[in-house]
């Protein structure tokens, strides 16, 4: 109990365990942002605990705090891989890059190729046998999370251009002098 738990990418805590079963609470602010209001009984989903400080991260570091959902559009194979490809808003395509990772319901993978409207990545076996994403269909909801990484970059750059625009505002000599005050 108290644990987290990833689901479809969304970090929840886990409520109760009964058998091979958990609960968990799950907030509007959730539904609203993921794809899990969409799930019934007999869903499949992505289940992965949360990581340990001694287990090896075998992708990016993804919280379970997505940034939103996005469409699928299409999954095409190419030899061994399958190409999948995810339409999704301005908002979360600024943080998307090329060779960059992106968590599509809770799956950490690395973006192939991204333009204005849509991103690719290529699934390969392994990773298609063991998760659900393959077995969606075009036009199917999937969460994602970008690399938090371009979050904190943006945020910080933010707040370094807020700064140099609030020196240049305040009140110095300069200023009074200009204005009549000296």
């Amino acid at each position: 109990l108290g644990d987290s738990i990833c689901t479809n990418g969304v970090c929840l805590t886990i409520t109760n365990i009964s058998g091979n079963t958990f609960e968990a609470d799950v907030m509007a602010e959730t539904l609203r942002r993921s794809n899990l209001g969409q799930l019934s009984i007999g869903s499949k989903i992505n289940l992965e605990r949360a990581l340990s400080l001694e287990t090896r991260l075998g992708g990016h570091i993804g919280s379970g705090h997505i940034d939103g959902t996005g469409e699928i559009i299409s999954l095409v194979k190419e030899d061994n891989a399958t190409w999948v490809s995810i339409k999704a808003s301005s908002e979360i395509l600024k943080y998307v890059v090329e060779k960059g990772s992106i968590a599509i319901d809770g799956i950490s993978l690395t973006v192939a190729y991204v333009d204005n409207e849509v991103f690719k990545v290529s699934i390969i076996p392994h990773t298609g046998e063991e998760t659900i994403l393959l077995k969606k269909k075009p036009g199917e909801t999937v969460n994602l999370e970008c690399d938090v990484i371009g979050k904190y970059v943006e945020k910080l750059l933010g707040l370094r251009v807020k700064n140099e625009a609030m020196k240049k505002e305040s009140i110095s000599e300069t200023f009074l002098r200009e204005n009549g005050f000296l």
